[in-house]
């Protein structure tokens, strides 16, 4: 069977994963990040992500990055929205499928790997400066997941 390849006349553009995990902690809401260790907004924190592989489903490629960057297995995730818009991205237009999942409190130790400089648990209502348009994912996942409950900084 020969291979096939395919011609378009539009750019492409890339396709990442970002994983918006809580955790219920006491009586707050935390999230958790990763303290990107290369540019762009190296030593910014972001959510854990990448991009996705060649031929690699969406959820195996959302597992696959928590994995990686947080040591994290076994959690969760529901897909949750997708996220473009032009300049999101300073390396290009890049489409990102956001997920999200929930653990308890008991649950999460986490430990930064691959090009995470750091992983660690932020409360939701003090989140610092964030990378690329992650406050917004983390704002639309608040929101779907928590409703009018949902933490804010006010």
């Amino acid at each position: 069977m020969s291979s096939l390849t395919y011609c378009y006349s539009h750019p492409r553009p890339a396709v990442t994963v970002d994983i918006v995990l809580f955790r219920r902690r006491s009586h707050r809401i935390e999230v958790l990040l990763i303290e990107r260790g290369r540019d762009p907004f190296r030593g910014f924190w972001a959510l854990p992500g990448g991009f996705v592989e060649q031929d690699e489903a969406l959820e195996h490629a959302a597992r696959r990055e928590l994995q990686e960057e947080t040591g994290l297995v076994g959690i969760q995730l529901q897909q949750l929205g997708a996220f473009g818009d032009p300049g999101r991205d300073p390396r290009g237009h890049t489409v990102s499928i956001a997920f999200r999942g929930l653990i308890e409190d008991d649950a999460g130790g986490v430990m930064a790997g691959d090009d995470a400089a750091a992983a660690q648990w932020w409360p939701a209502t003090g989140l610092p400066s964030l990378a690329f348009d992650h406050e917004n994912i983390i704002g639309f996942a608040l929101e779907h997941y928590f409703g009018s409950d949902a933490p804010s900084g006010d």
